[in-house]
Protein backbone atom coordinates (compact mmCIF):
# COMPACT_ATOMS: atom_id res chain seq x y z
CA UNK A 1 0.00 0.00 0.00
CA UNK A 2 1.34 3.28 -0.97
CA UNK A 3 2.03 5.67 1.71
CA UNK A 4 1.63 9.62 1.36
CA UNK A 5 4.45 11.99 2.58
CA UNK A 6 2.31 13.16 5.79
CA UNK A 7 1.41 9.53 7.09
CA UNK A 8 5.38 8.43 6.29
CA UNK A 9 6.61 11.80 8.14
CA UNK A 10 4.33 10.76 11.11
CA UNK A 11 6.15 7.35 11.16
CA UNK A 12 9.25 8.72 10.75
CA UNK A 13 8.45 11.15 13.88
CA UNK A 14 6.82 8.06 16.16
CA UNK A 15 10.02 6.12 15.56
CA UNK A 16 12.60 8.66 16.33
CA UNK A 17 9.86 9.21 19.63
CA UNK A 18 10.12 5.97 20.53
CA UNK A 19 14.04 5.55 20.28
CA UNK A 20 14.39 8.80 22.63
CA UNK A 21 12.17 7.37 25.34
CA UNK A 22 14.75 4.23 25.43
CA UNK A 23 17.16 6.48 25.76
CA UNK A 24 16.13 8.73 28.26
CA UNK A 25 15.38 5.14 30.44
CA UNK A 26 19.21 4.35 30.49
CA UNK A 27 19.58 4.88 33.96
CA UNK A 28 16.88 1.84 34.94
CA UNK A 29 18.90 -0.77 33.75
CA UNK A 30 22.89 -1.24 35.42
CA UNK A 31 24.58 -4.22 34.25
CA UNK A 32 25.92 -6.91 35.74
CA UNK A 33 28.13 -8.63 33.51
CA UNK A 34 28.54 -6.83 29.97
CA UNK A 35 30.26 -8.95 28.00
CA UNK A 36 29.69 -6.99 24.40
CA UNK A 37 33.32 -6.53 23.90
CA UNK A 38 33.43 -10.21 22.84
CA UNK A 39 30.43 -9.56 20.12
CA UNK A 40 32.13 -10.10 16.79
CA UNK A 41 30.56 -8.09 13.74
CA UNK A 42 28.78 -11.38 12.03
CA UNK A 43 27.42 -12.64 15.36
CA UNK A 44 23.77 -13.59 15.66
CA UNK A 45 21.97 -11.86 18.71
CA UNK A 46 19.48 -12.48 21.12
CA UNK A 47 17.59 -9.67 23.36
CA UNK A 48 14.93 -10.59 25.98
CA UNK A 49 13.56 -9.19 29.10
CA UNK A 50 13.05 -11.86 31.59
CA UNK A 51 12.07 -12.39 35.26
CA UNK A 52 12.33 -15.41 37.43
CA UNK A 53 12.44 -17.68 34.84
CA UNK A 54 15.31 -20.37 36.06
CA UNK A 55 13.09 -23.23 35.15
CA UNK A 56 12.94 -22.47 31.72
CA UNK A 57 16.17 -20.46 30.92
CA UNK A 58 18.92 -23.83 30.81
CA UNK A 59 16.93 -25.32 27.92
CA UNK A 60 15.90 -21.74 26.22
CA UNK A 61 19.53 -20.71 26.33
CA UNK A 62 20.90 -24.60 25.18
CA UNK A 63 18.01 -24.69 21.98
CA UNK A 64 19.16 -21.38 20.48
CA UNK A 65 22.74 -22.07 20.99
CA UNK A 66 22.41 -25.01 19.02
CA UNK A 67 20.66 -22.80 16.75
CA UNK A 68 23.57 -20.56 15.85
CA UNK A 69 22.98 -17.81 18.71
CA UNK A 70 26.22 -16.13 20.01
CA UNK A 71 25.53 -13.61 22.21
CA UNK A 72 22.07 -13.49 24.43
CA UNK A 73 21.76 -9.74 25.82
CA UNK A 74 19.41 -9.90 28.67
CA UNK A 75 17.49 -7.77 31.33
CA UNK A 76 16.59 -9.18 34.23
CA UNK A 77 13.92 -7.73 36.06
CA UNK A 78 14.45 -8.23 39.76
CA UNK A 79 14.07 -11.75 39.70
CA UNK A 80 14.12 -13.34 43.07
CA UNK A 81 14.94 -16.90 41.92
CA UNK A 82 18.04 -18.27 40.72
CA UNK A 83 17.76 -16.31 37.23
CA UNK A 84 20.60 -14.00 37.82
CA UNK A 85 23.20 -16.62 39.55
CA UNK A 86 22.35 -18.65 36.22
CA UNK A 87 22.71 -15.91 33.30
CA UNK A 88 25.51 -13.87 34.92
CA UNK A 89 27.60 -16.80 34.96
CA UNK A 90 27.42 -18.00 31.04
CA UNK A 91 30.38 -16.61 29.09
CA UNK A 92 27.82 -15.94 26.06
CA UNK A 93 25.24 -13.86 28.09
CA UNK A 94 25.96 -9.92 29.17
CA UNK A 95 23.46 -8.98 31.75
CA UNK A 96 21.41 -6.32 32.92
CA UNK A 97 19.19 -5.60 36.14
CA UNK A 98 16.33 -3.21 36.95
CA UNK A 99 14.06 -2.81 39.44
CA UNK A 100 11.58 -0.51 37.63
CA UNK A 101 8.39 -1.45 36.14
CA UNK A 102 8.27 -3.62 33.21
CA UNK A 103 4.56 -2.23 32.05
CA UNK A 104 5.65 1.30 32.39
CA UNK A 105 9.20 0.70 30.09
CA UNK A 106 6.67 -0.84 27.39
CA UNK A 107 6.95 -4.34 28.76
CA UNK A 108 10.41 -4.58 29.15
CA UNK A 109 11.33 -2.92 25.02
CA UNK A 110 12.48 0.72 25.84
CA UNK A 111 14.71 -1.51 27.76
CA UNK A 112 15.41 -3.61 24.65
CA UNK A 113 15.84 -0.89 22.26
CA UNK A 114 18.12 0.84 24.36
CA UNK A 115 20.34 -2.17 23.73
CA UNK A 116 19.70 -2.86 20.50
CA UNK A 117 20.53 1.02 19.10
CA UNK A 118 23.41 0.43 21.63
CA UNK A 119 24.73 -3.36 20.25
CA UNK A 120 22.72 -4.47 17.77
CA UNK A 121 23.53 -2.14 14.54
CA UNK A 122 24.14 -4.28 11.44
CA UNK A 123 23.87 -7.74 13.31
CA UNK A 124 20.53 -10.21 12.75
CA UNK A 125 19.34 -10.07 16.16
CA UNK A 126 16.22 -12.98 17.99
CA UNK A 127 14.42 -10.42 20.35
CA UNK A 128 11.88 -13.34 22.33
CA UNK A 129 10.76 -13.81 25.65
CA UNK A 130 11.75 -16.30 27.98
CA UNK A 131 8.72 -18.98 26.96
CA UNK A 132 9.35 -18.76 23.12
CA UNK A 133 11.37 -21.04 21.18
CA UNK A 134 12.20 -20.19 18.04
CA UNK A 135 11.77 -22.48 15.34
CA UNK A 136 12.44 -22.13 11.46
CA UNK A 137 12.14 -24.50 8.09
CA UNK A 138 14.82 -26.86 8.31
CA UNK A 139 15.99 -25.65 11.73
CA UNK A 140 17.20 -29.17 12.56
CA UNK A 141 19.76 -29.49 9.81
CA UNK A 142 20.25 -25.84 9.02
CA UNK A 143 21.43 -23.32 11.58
CA UNK A 144 20.80 -19.60 12.06
CA UNK A 145 23.89 -19.08 10.01
CA UNK A 146 22.93 -20.92 7.14
CA UNK A 147 18.86 -19.32 7.71
CA UNK A 148 19.83 -15.89 7.56
CA UNK A 149 22.65 -16.10 4.93
CA UNK A 150 19.45 -16.89 2.69
CA UNK A 151 17.70 -14.39 4.24
CA UNK A 152 20.64 -11.77 2.84
CA UNK A 153 20.39 -13.70 -0.18
CA UNK A 154 16.51 -12.95 -0.94
CA UNK A 155 17.03 -9.62 0.21
CA UNK A 156 14.59 -10.40 3.37
CA UNK A 157 15.90 -8.31 5.97
CA UNK A 158 12.89 -9.31 8.78
CA UNK A 159 11.60 -12.74 9.07
CA UNK A 160 8.37 -13.00 11.12
CA UNK A 161 6.89 -16.28 13.27
CA UNK A 162 3.26 -17.12 14.61
CA UNK A 163 3.54 -17.61 18.46
CA UNK A 164 1.89 -21.30 18.75
CA UNK A 165 0.39 -21.87 22.44
CA UNK A 166 1.21 -25.48 23.37
CA UNK A 167 -0.39 -27.20 26.20
CA UNK A 168 -0.39 -30.21 27.74
CA UNK A 169 -3.20 -33.25 27.15
CA UNK A 170 -4.90 -32.60 30.99
CA UNK A 171 -5.56 -29.82 33.93
CA UNK A 172 -2.50 -27.56 33.52
CA UNK A 173 -1.43 -28.23 37.12
CA UNK A 174 -0.79 -31.91 36.45
CA UNK A 175 1.83 -32.22 33.85
CA UNK A 176 5.25 -32.93 34.65
CA UNK A 177 8.11 -30.13 34.22
CA UNK A 178 11.83 -30.24 35.39
CA UNK A 179 14.13 -27.08 35.39
CA UNK A 180 15.86 -27.56 32.07
CA UNK A 181 13.73 -29.99 30.15
CA UNK A 182 12.67 -29.88 26.65
CA UNK A 183 8.82 -27.87 27.02
CA UNK A 184 7.37 -29.37 24.14
CA UNK A 185 7.68 -33.11 25.90
CA UNK A 186 5.54 -31.54 28.46
CA UNK A 187 3.17 -29.14 26.04
CA UNK A 188 2.77 -31.46 22.99
CA UNK A 189 -0.74 -30.43 21.68
CA UNK A 190 -1.63 -27.03 19.58
CA UNK A 191 -4.86 -25.70 17.72
CA UNK A 192 -4.03 -26.25 14.03
CA UNK A 193 -6.53 -24.29 12.64
CA UNK A 194 -8.59 -21.99 14.36
CA UNK A 195 -6.79 -18.67 13.63
CA UNK A 196 -7.31 -15.37 12.07
CA UNK A 197 -5.11 -13.52 10.13
CA UNK A 198 -5.29 -9.84 8.92
CA UNK A 199 -3.56 -7.26 7.85
CA UNK A 200 -3.45 -3.79 9.81
CA UNK A 201 -3.65 -0.65 7.83
CA UNK A 202 -1.53 1.83 9.75
CA UNK A 203 1.69 0.05 10.38
CA UNK A 204 0.76 -3.08 7.52
CA UNK A 205 1.89 -5.58 10.25
CA UNK A 206 -0.16 -8.65 10.15
CA UNK A 207 -2.27 -9.32 13.15
CA UNK A 208 -3.16 -12.86 13.67
CA UNK A 209 -5.38 -14.04 16.81
CA UNK A 210 -6.80 -17.77 17.59
CA UNK A 211 -5.27 -20.85 19.02
CA UNK A 212 -6.50 -22.18 23.12
CA UNK A 213 -6.60 -18.77 24.70
CA UNK A 214 -9.03 -17.25 21.90
CA UNK A 215 -10.73 -20.91 22.71
CA UNK A 216 -11.00 -20.77 26.07
CA UNK A 217 -10.60 -17.84 27.78
CA UNK A 218 -11.74 -15.43 25.17
CA UNK A 219 -14.80 -16.92 23.49
CA UNK A 220 -17.10 -14.15 24.29
CA UNK A 221 -14.86 -11.82 23.11
CA UNK A 222 -12.41 -12.69 20.21
CA UNK A 223 -11.27 -9.48 19.49
CA UNK A 224 -9.84 -9.33 22.84
CA UNK A 225 -7.45 -12.72 22.56
CA UNK A 226 -4.07 -11.92 22.69
CA UNK A 227 -2.07 -11.47 19.30
CA UNK A 228 0.13 -14.36 17.57
CA UNK A 229 1.71 -12.65 15.07
CA UNK A 230 5.46 -11.47 15.53
CA UNK A 231 8.49 -10.32 14.19
CA UNK A 232 11.51 -11.66 15.93
CA UNK A 233 14.62 -12.05 13.69
CA UNK A 234 15.67 -8.93 12.22
CA UNK A 235 18.56 -7.30 10.71
CA UNK A 236 19.24 -4.54 12.74
CA UNK A 237 19.78 -1.45 12.14
CA UNK A 238 19.95 1.07 15.06
CA UNK A 239 17.44 3.71 13.75
CA UNK A 240 14.98 0.79 13.90
CA UNK A 241 12.11 0.36 16.94
CA UNK A 242 9.51 -1.95 18.05
CA UNK A 243 6.16 -0.94 18.62
CA UNK A 244 4.24 -3.11 20.19
CA UNK A 245 6.35 -6.00 21.87
CA UNK A 246 7.73 -7.94 18.54
CA UNK A 247 4.41 -7.49 17.13
CA UNK A 248 5.18 -4.27 14.85
CA UNK A 249 8.43 -2.15 14.05
CA UNK A 250 9.19 1.09 12.67
CA UNK A 251 9.72 1.49 9.57
CA UNK A 252 6.97 -0.04 8.32
CA UNK A 253 7.85 -1.62 5.27
CA UNK A 254 9.51 -4.29 7.57
CA UNK A 255 6.40 -6.09 8.76
CA UNK A 256 5.23 -6.55 5.56
CA UNK A 257 8.21 -9.40 5.03
CA UNK A 258 5.43 -11.83 7.49
CA UNK A 259 3.01 -12.10 4.80
CA UNK A 260 1.84 -15.62 6.60
CA UNK A 261 0.15 -17.95 4.31
CA UNK A 262 0.39 -15.66 1.09
CA UNK A 263 3.65 -17.89 1.35
CA UNK A 264 5.82 -14.86 -0.10
CA UNK A 265 8.49 -14.93 2.30
CA UNK A 266 9.98 -17.49 5.00
CA UNK A 267 8.16 -17.21 8.15
CA UNK A 268 9.37 -19.71 11.84
CA UNK A 269 7.38 -20.35 14.57
CA UNK A 270 8.32 -19.06 18.17
CA UNK A 271 6.93 -22.53 19.84
CA UNK A 272 4.91 -20.28 23.08
CA UNK A 273 5.70 -22.49 26.46
CA UNK A 274 3.28 -20.50 28.42
CA UNK A 275 1.26 -23.27 30.03
CA UNK A 276 3.86 -25.09 31.99
CA UNK A 277 2.44 -26.17 35.26
CA UNK A 278 4.00 -22.98 37.00
CA UNK A 279 1.18 -20.80 35.19
CA UNK A 280 -1.07 -21.62 37.61
CA UNK A 281 0.81 -20.28 40.43
CA UNK A 282 2.37 -17.56 38.43
CA UNK A 283 -1.55 -16.47 37.34
CA UNK A 284 -2.08 -15.59 40.72
CA UNK A 285 1.11 -13.32 41.39
CA UNK A 286 0.64 -11.33 37.51
CA UNK A 287 -2.72 -10.50 38.10
CA UNK A 288 -1.81 -8.70 41.61
CA UNK A 289 1.73 -7.25 40.03
CA UNK A 290 -0.03 -6.25 37.05
CA UNK A 291 2.67 -5.75 34.92
CA UNK A 292 1.36 -7.75 31.96
CA UNK A 293 -1.61 -6.00 30.74
CA UNK A 294 -3.42 -2.97 29.93
CA UNK A 295 -6.94 -3.89 30.84
CA UNK A 296 -6.94 -4.74 34.58
CA UNK A 297 -10.55 -6.02 34.38
CA UNK A 298 -10.30 -8.33 31.43
CA UNK A 299 -7.38 -9.96 32.23
CA UNK A 300 -7.69 -9.92 35.43
CA UNK A 301 -10.78 -12.36 34.74
CA UNK A 302 -8.25 -14.35 32.40
CA UNK A 303 -5.71 -15.10 35.23
CA UNK A 304 -8.02 -15.90 37.58
CA UNK A 305 -9.19 -18.37 34.82
CA UNK A 306 -5.89 -19.69 34.29
CA UNK A 307 -4.86 -20.03 37.90
CA UNK A 308 -7.90 -22.51 37.95
CA UNK A 309 -5.72 -24.72 35.86
CA UNK A 310 -8.25 -25.88 32.92
CA UNK A 311 -7.47 -28.34 30.57
CA UNK A 312 -6.95 -27.28 27.07
CA UNK A 313 -6.69 -30.19 25.54
CA UNK A 314 -10.13 -30.70 22.96
CA UNK A 315 -10.85 -33.04 20.69
CA UNK A 316 -9.35 -31.09 18.01
CA UNK A 317 -6.08 -30.38 19.47
CA UNK A 318 -3.33 -31.58 17.51
CA UNK A 319 0.17 -33.32 18.60
CA UNK A 320 3.45 -31.65 17.64
CA UNK A 321 5.62 -33.76 15.66
CA UNK A 322 8.05 -31.47 13.40
CA UNK A 323 8.73 -28.28 11.35
CA UNK A 324 7.52 -30.20 8.20
CA UNK A 325 4.14 -31.14 10.21
CA UNK A 326 3.45 -26.94 10.92
CA UNK A 327 4.69 -25.93 7.31
CA UNK A 328 1.96 -28.88 6.21
CA UNK A 329 -1.22 -27.34 7.88
CA UNK A 330 0.05 -23.63 6.53
CA UNK A 331 1.27 -22.14 9.87
CA UNK A 332 5.46 -21.49 8.77
CA UNK A 333 6.42 -21.52 4.84
CA UNK A 334 9.98 -22.24 3.57
CA UNK A 335 8.62 -19.94 0.36
CA UNK A 336 11.03 -21.93 -1.58
CA UNK A 337 13.64 -22.94 0.53
CA UNK A 338 14.64 -26.45 -0.76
Amino acid sequence: MTQGPVAAYKLRLRRQRLRLRAWRKRGEIMAVSDRTSAIRPDAILCFATVRNEASRLPYWLSHHRKLGVDHFLIVDNESDDDTPDLLGGADDVSLWTTPHSYKAARFGMDWLTLLQMRHAHRHWCLTLDADELWIHPHHTSRDLKALTWELDRRGQDAMGALMLDLYPGGPLDAALYGTGDDPVATLPWFDSGNYVWLRQEKLQNLWVQGGPRARAFFATEPRRAPTLSKLPLVRWNRSYAYVSSTHSILPRDLNLMFDGMAGRYMTGILLHSKFLPEIVQKSAIEKTRGEHFENSALYGRYYDSVAAAPTLWCDRSTRMTGWQQLEGLGLMTRAGWE
